[in-house]
């Protein structure tokens, strides 16, 4: 019978002890805690009791003393977001909810450009956004001015400053006069990304063609051809001549060589001829009118 008694005693002893090992406990988590940095959390109460910290793609277990502080090294928390804190001892538990919130200094931009390709002269035909982030990849959220820049070979061209918004700005180019490859720049600080972007010969302006006799033939014969700004529209390009005549229409596709386009044709008394490429149109010559 005594046996048991002191079976039965030690058993009891053994579970009231966890209960007087941690009194009180309690913590004052701060509202925020900026990404990577190192804060501390102030607990009250004695005894041992275990920090659970669990957020967006992170969690962390403390073994803690209470009454003393808990102490977390830079980038000891990083992912932004909302974060659940729970301390528990052998007969409480007690949570709390906090914010990580992004770093405000910017570490990198993610910057985004198109077209990579597009014709000179175009309105607003170029758009440019950049995101962005800190060390820990978190978008920034903090109104930030950031740069963009248009720039030729021979200088920058179109400029804009735009303030971030939840950690994105965009803006809008005219392609360049040039032929050429601009680069498109975003600055923040000291930190930028490039994009390059290629501008290449608009449509023909100002077609015009020369006729000249050749036995029974005429050799019709393009003016160099360029593009509104003076650019060399690309060999290749197609150019239409056209001769109408009574009774009939002959139609010849010649591609750009070397800046010109040549054929020859045979002659009709009275018949006009014309030059196009796509849907611009050059000077018609009358022959024999």
């Amino acid at each position: 019978m005594k046996l048991r008694l002191a079976i039965l005693v030690g058993s009891l002893a053994a579970a009231a002890a966890p209960l007087a090992f941690a009194q009180g406990g309690s913590l004052d988590m701060p509202k925020s805690v900026e990404a990577g940095s190192a804060f501390s959390v102030p607990t009250t109460g004695s005894g041992k009791a275990t920090l659970y910290i669990v957020g967006p793609g992170q969690a962390l277990k403390r073994d803690v003393e209470l009454g003393n502080p808990i102490s977390f090294s830079a980038g000891a928390l990083y992912e932004a977001g909302r974060y659940v804190a729970s301390l528990v001892t052998s007969s409480t538990s007690e949570s709390a909810t906090f914010d990580v919130t992004p770093a405000k200094t910017p570490a990198t931009l993610s910057f985004l450009a198109k077209p990579s390709r597009l014709a000179v002269s175009i309105h607003d035909a170029i758009t440019g956004a950049v995101y962005v982030f800190d060390a820990y990849h978190n978008l920034v959220s903090a109104p930030l001015p950031v740069s963009f820049e248009l720039t030729t070979p021979t200088g920058v061209e179109q400029k804009r400053i735009v303030t971030t918004r939840y950690g994105a700005a965009w803006t809008t180019m005219d392609s360049t006069g040039q032929e050429g490859k601009d680069k498109f720049e975003a600055h923040l600080g000291g930190i930028s990304s490039t994009r390059i972007v290629t501008q290449v010969p608009g449509d023909p302006c100002g077609l015009k063609m020369t006729a000249v006799q050749q036995g029974q033939l005429l050799d019709l014969q393009t003016a160099p051809v360029r593009d509104c700004t003076g650019n060399a529209v690309p060999d290749g390009t197609i150019v239409t001549f056209t001769e109408s005549f009574r009774g009939g229409q002959s139609t010849v596709d010649v591609p750009l060589k070397r800046d010109i386009a040549q054929v020859q044709m045979p002659i009709h008394s009275g018949a006009t001829i014309s030059v196009a490429s796509g849907v611009v149109m050059g000077n018609q010559i009358g022959w024999g009118k």
